[in-house]
């Protein structure tokens, strides 16, 4: 760990601190000399525990006016599981139902299904290091990759929400796989794709994002939440249809990932059965031993030495109200002497 202040030039207050090694805050004695009274220990500690007091006051406050803070740092762990950047479609689509509805009742749409489901993927991995990002139109950034769970649940309880029409795929794949950190174990890294198609890459995009997958290596698995009756990812062009991306880019999408050189795997959901069943799949097949590095941000410490400074304080604010001058208890005992000589 390492540490730092933001105003370097506070610390020339530090040498204050020597003071109540040279002066006391306390009243002095009218006594000519206490040199005949026995040496007592507990005044001692008592007296070198003010002292302290009073040096850890001034020093703490002269460090709390510096701003202290701890640096950030990288804190490597080892977990057994994977690196998961999880990719999820919030195109409109994503509302309805499996059945290509709006839900209604208790109908579950695909969005929801999809969020209860990974939820408790997430909450099962207990060693594992997640990503999230989302996409349609634009992709979106909603957790960077972490090991903290409840942020990661927090994250995934978020897709349910109203999305927009367009799905740019292209651009959320070049945001998962930015996810991964530099160094780690490559074998240990899966992109975790829940989408229901009807997406288009455009062919620039698709050589840069080769490139990517190639240089990162991870493997990707495909969750397509099918709705009931639509065009599977292997089902061929009918005589009258064109074999396009436009035309079925569900199964030219699916061509695409098997053409990126990495371990790659599609699970077809039709209901949130299959996707629970899916889900479980992955579960198996993707834990290895990893190691990662999560980075720790910077530690503001002001409030630390202020507590410290504070109850320095505090001590010696005691300790002043605590002290009594001989001249006055002299006074007050006077008349009790008076009265015992007049019994």
């Amino acid at each position: 760990m390492s540490f730092d202040v933001a105003s370097p030039l506070a610390l020339l207050l530090l040498p204050l601190a020597l003071a109540p090694l040279f002066f006391s805050a306390l009243r002095p004695s009218s006594i000519s000399s206490v040199a005949v009274a026995p040496r007592d220990a507990l005044s001692s500690l008592v007296a070198w525990t003010l002292r302290v007091a009073a040096i850890l006051a001034i020093a703490a406050s002269a460090l709390a006016v510096a701003g202290p803070f701890r640096e950030g740092r990288a804190i490597v762990r080892y977990g057994e599981g994977a690196e998961i950047s999880i990719l999820i479609d919030r195109s409109a689509s994503m509302n309805e139902t499996f059945a290509g509805r709006t839900p209604a009742g208790g109908d579950e749409s695909k969005a929801s299904a999809a969020k209860r489901i990974m939820s408790d993927f997430v909450a099962r991995r207990a060693h594992d290091l997640f990503g999230v990002t989302a996409f349609s139109t634009s992709p979106i950034l909603v957790m960077p990759m972490t090991d903290h769970r409840d942020a990661v649940r927090a994250a995934i309880g978020a897709i349910d929400r109203p999305g927009l029409g367009y799905t740019n795929i292209g651009r959320g794949l070049a945001m998962a796989l930015s996810q991964f950190p530099a160094g780690g174990e490559v074998e240990s890294r899966v992109i975790l794709l829940v989408s229901d198609g009807a997406a288009v890459i455009d062919p620039r995009i698709q050589d840069q994002l080769r490139a990517d997958f190639r240089k990162i290596k991870p493997n990707l698995y495909w969750l397509f939440l099918r709705t009931q009756g639509s065009k599977g990812l292997s089902d061929k062009p009918g005589a009258d249809e064109l074999d396009t991306p436009q035309a079925l880019p569900e199964r030219h999408l699916d061509l695409f990932f098997k053409s990126l050189g990495v371990g790659y795997r599609a699970f077809e959901a039709e209901g949130p059965a299959a996707v629970a069943e899916a889900i479980g799949e992955i579960d198996r097949l993707e834990r290895r031993p990893f190691r990662y590095a999560e980075r720790i941000p910077r530690k503001d410490l002001t409030d630390e030495t202020l507590l410290v400074a504070a109850f320095a304080t505090s001590l010696l604010v005691a300790a002043k109200f605590a002290e009594t001058s001989l001249k006055q208890s002299a006074r007050a005992d006077a008349p009790r002497a008076r009265a015992r000589r007049l019994a």
